[in-house]
């Protein structure tokens, strides 16, 4: 009888573990079911791709990585920047637009704007082959805001003081627990215009736009899909199907296959951007607005 209990013994372990851990590996099933690759998916390599930049623009990194995926993998003959974000920090934008520009040299690229293309998001975009909006969305808004808090009188009724040493006039601009003096709203503006002028340079230059004329085209305007058309910051009007098609057409291929996204880096995106989101608006900093 002993003899047979350790003859199945590893039977009876491993019927006892999946007993105690019935519920956990239903779990780990659940979550293979739904994230697991298509086996077709993997042995067919596709030759576009689409990006998207949606919301606040913070960390980059990952968007950045994938128009280096795109840029360098030879399977890929065009790509379709599909955007819908109101504007972020300035240097993130920037990063993506000379991103663009170094793949627009390589392959053709063309931006959709799906819903908001404005400020910083509309920056990650000017260098594209092409811009096409929906007919709904939003368009421009060409600026730059740096913005604060004043909470001194909170400060005061909750007994609140702060203190702190500091070497050079300049070095408490932007400080909270207080107004901003003149001389500093002034060496704030010198920021502000010079990334004003930047910017608007850039948009001139990418989009064969006359600088003089800014005030037309930038100026922190807002336009529809038609009206940013008749004064050339985006080149069509169209839905996401025209988009793709135009890429189609660019990049000549014969049969075109799209890349698709994976299911649990669609997750982790949404997590993603819902932290980027309560970070963008507990810690304000200069914007593309």
């Amino acid at each position: 009888m002993q003899f047979i209990k350790k003859l199945l013994s590893p039977i009876t372990a491993i019927l006892g573990f999946i007993q105690n851990h019935f519920k956990a590996m239903i779990f780990v099933l659940i979550l293979f079911l739904l994230f697991s690759p298509n086996v077709e998916e993997d042995y067919t390599p596709n030759n576009l791709t689409e990006i998207k930049l949606f919301g606040p623009i913070m960390d980059v990194s990952e968007v950045l990585q994938q128009i280096e995926d795109a840029t360098t993998n030879e399977h890929i003959k065009g790509v379709l920047f599909n955007v819908s974000s109101g504007g972020g920090a300035v240097s993130p934008s920037i990063e993506i637009a000379y991103a663009i520009k170094r793949l627009k040299e390589l392959k053709p690229v063309v931006v959709y704007a799906s819903g908001t293309i404005a400020s910083g998001s509309y920056y990650a975009s000017i260098w594209a082959d092409e811009i096409i909006a929906n007919p709904g969305s939003m368009v421009g808004s060409i600026g730059v805001i740096m913005q604060g808090a004043d909470v001194s009188e909170l400060m005061d009724k909750i007994g609140i003081k702060t203190q702190g040493v500091h070497a050079g006039k300049y070095k408490q601009i932007g400080t909270s627990n207080r107004p901003w003096k003149a001389y500093e709203v002034n060496e704030l503006n010198k920021v502000i215009q010079g990334t004003y002028n930047m910017f608007t340079k850039d948009v001139a230059d990418a989009r064969g736009l006359d600088i003089k004329k800014r005030d037309t085209f930038a100026n922190a305007h807002i336009f529809t899909a038609s009206q940013a058309k008749e004064v050339g910051l985006i080149d069509s009007i169209g839905v996401i199907y025209d988009a793709k098609q135009r890429v189609i057409e660019l990049s000549k291929v014969e049969n075109p296959t799209w890349n698709k996204e994976d299911k649990f880096d669609k997750l982790m995106k949404k997590l993603t951007a819902s932290s980027a989101i309560a970070l963008y608006t507990y810690f304000p900093s200069m914007v593309l607005k």
